[in-house]
């Protein structure tokens, strides 16, 4: 695969609104690990291996297991989730598919019953977000495989897992 554009350098600004968004979910409060999921199922659902190779390398560096990692598009058939990952899980991937269904309302009470509204409309940013990287990533061609964990930002306060793109 070749590159198309490199949409960071192109757009400075863009990539630093959406970097704002980023540091926003971030600092929202929400578990790293579920957004980290959240990011994943998402990438998989949208089909963009730039960002299901970074997340899942962020993953791992968090403590995620293989397991619930190679059985993350096959979440609901495993016991492998808590049901708050479930109920995000299955807000992920209406809100990402939202031309689908348009977010039906099982799926909106399973999350209410998991998370409060700030927190719902928190995970809600989250998914944006990763949806609007992994269509840059999937329109510009952004070539899998090139994400390297940021060892200084991950010891000092998380991992920038914005650092590649």
């Amino acid at each position: 695969m070749e590159p198309r554009i490199d949409y960071v350098k192109t757009a400075a600004e863009a990539r630093a609104a959406m970097m704002g968004l980023e540091k926003y979910v971030h600092q929202a409060g929400l578990d790293r690990g579920l957004l980290e999921l959240v990011r994943l199922r998402a990438s998989l659902i949208n089909g963009c291996a730039y960002c299901a190779d970074m997340h899942t390398k962020v993953a791992r560096s968090q403590g995620e297991t293989e397991q619930r990692l190679y059985a993350i598009s096959v979440w609901r058939e495993t016991p492998f989730y808590t049901e708050r990952e479930r109920a995000a899980l299955a807000w992920t991937e209406a809100v990402t598919l939202v031309s689908v269904d348009h977010v039906p309302d099982d799926v909106y009470n399973l999350a209410r019953q998991h998370f409060t509204e700030k927190e719902l409309v928190d995970l809600t940013l989250a998914i944006v977000a990763i949806n609007t990287w992994n269509r840059l990533a999937i329109a510009f061609r952004t070539v899998p495989g090139t994400f390297e964990l940021d060892v200084r930002s991950n010891a000092a306060q998380g991992v920038d897992v914005k650092a590649a793109r």
